[in-house]
């Protein structure tokens, strides 16, 4: 089916551009969220008639989403989840997760706004994109931790890993204090005798 997009889509062209897709994707994403009109003459007619006011209103919306972008770029949340010693979730973080968590900052975004690489399976500090417009997006850090605690730990640079390293290397250091403590007591009730 060939379309005339009403607005900038990724992957598949500018505002104005007639291209060819298939029915379902036009019937199903394009159409109802009014970002193409099928291209017959008549809708040519009716987009030439309005391409004034949508490229008006495409510039608007950007200008609003690049001046939300630069607030929302760089800022770090924090998620609070159950997790194994290892660092595993139990479960994953969401894109529904992280909308929420930066709504509830103060910044109104939607799920589908977000965008990560891969599915968050792990503690730790992840890297995650906010479209806020078809040409303007933000990166966010969201911290993912056990506690507030843990959080603000990773968030000044050390990972659970390096935490659990640490505490295992401060019992097995006083347990070998412990043993020289006994070996020298040991040694001073052999010189005495």
């Amino acid at each position: 089916m060939q379309v005339i997009l009403l607005e900038r889509v990724a992957k598949l062209g500018q505002m104005g551009d007639v291209v060819k897709v298939r029915d379902g994707f036009a019937r199903n994403f394009l159409l109802p969220q009014g970002k193409a009109l099928r291209a017959t003459e008549a809708n040519k007619a009716v987009f030439e008639a309005q391409k004034a006011q949508l490229e008006a209103r495409n510039l608007e919306t950007r200008k609003e989403a690049e001046a939300l972008a630069a607030k929302l770029d760089g800022t770090t949340y924090v998620v609070i989840r159950s997790a194994s010693d290892t660092g595993a979730l139990y479960g994953s973080v969401t894109p529904r997760d992280i909308a929420e968590v930066v709504t509830a900052e103060g910044f109104s975004i939607e799920r589908r706004q977000v965008i990560l690489g891969a599915p968050i399976k792990a503690l730790g500090l992840h890297e995650a994109t906010v479209s806020l417009h078809p040409e303007v997006s933000a990166t966010v850090t969201v911290n993912v931790a056990r506690s507030v605690e843990e959080a603000e730990l990773q968030a000044s640079g050390k990972s659970i890993q390096e935490l659990a390293a640490e505490a295992e290397a401060e019992a097995e250091f006083e347990i070998q204090g412990l043993f020289d403590d006994i070996g020298a007591a040991a040694a001073d009730e052999g010189d005495e005798a």
